[in-house]
């Protein structure tokens, strides 16, 4: 199935500056819906873990409607245009997955040497109560830290955003451009000396994008990403890490595989 598109390159600016004002709406709504108001100036700057992570899940939520939303205006969007459809290799797509997350690796790596930093990624780690909340605390920060955000902004930015781009001056220059504005949209949820190597990441996912002809194998690089942040900034341990990322894996597998019964569609 062809993941070719008609999406016109400017969809792709316009799908970003959509994503986030949809994003600070819903978080102005959670927020009333919460403290009514009545909130006090702390509580708005520090909601509680439980309306952050209401309010993280629902703006990323909205980046996927957004996407489909532009899809929709040259026609029903498929699956395999967001790259939703099996890779061309599973033994291959690993590989890239693995050489993928290394490369990032070095250039954090050769990034911090260069900035002279030691800023930790994902303030965002801290704000969903992965650090200080109970078990339902815990859980909520994996589902939107290792399910939810890794699907959604794969879905945007490779599915969507590079597609569109990728229509009009080829892969090469999109994924530059589609790495530049991923890392742009992480400003405030990690520090700002971050925000080149995610740029990288960008860039990488979107190469494995193009060369798998899927969005999958870059959605479990984004899983791995972000359990490796959420583990190291909350201080777990190793198995600890095993258990993140296995049951992120199950749990978005099996929501993809209810979504192909429920659509009747080939995205697996």
């Amino acid at each position: 199935m062809s993941d070719s598109t008609d999406w016109k390159p400017w969809y792709a600016p316009l799908a970003i500056v959509f994503a986030l004002g949809l994003e600070v709406v819903i978080e102005a709504l959670v927020l009333l819906g919460a403290y009514g108001g009545h909130a006090t100036q702390a509580e708005l700057n520090n909601p509680s873990p439980g309306v952050t992570d209401v309010s993280t899940a629902l703006g990323e939520a909205g980046f996927v409607a957004v996407a489909l939303m532009l899809a929709w205006r040259v026609g029903r969007p498929r699956p395999a245009q967001f790259g939703m459809r099996r890779p061309s290799g599973l033994a291959a797509a690993f590989g890239l997955v693995v050489c993928g997350y290394l490369g990032f690796l070095v250039l954090a790596a050769i990034w911090t040497q260069i900035v002279n930093s030691s800023a930790n990624e994902h303030y965002l780690v801290k704000d969903v109560g992965a650090t200080h909340a109970g078990t339902a605390g815990i859980i909520a920060s994996v589902l939107v830290l290792c399910v939810i955000a890794p699907f959604c902004e794969e879905f945007l930015f490779r599915g969507f955003v590079f597609g569109a781009l990728r229509n009009w001056r080829g892969p090469i220059l999109a994924a530059l451009l589609t790495g530049v504005l991923f890392g742009a949209v992480h400003v405030g949820s990690a520090p700002a000396v971050d925000l080149v190597p995610l740029a990288g990441l960008g860039v990488i996912l979107c190469a494995i994008r193009q060369v798998s002809g899927s969005v999958y194998p870059g959605i479990v690089m984004h899983m791995l990403n972000n359990a490796v942040a959420l583990v190291i900034n909350a201080g777990w341990s190793f198995a600890a890490f095993c258990a993140v990322f296995a049951a992120s894996l199950l749990v978005l597998g099996s929501l993809l595989l209810l979504a192909q019964r429920g659509l009747r569609a080939e995205i697996v």
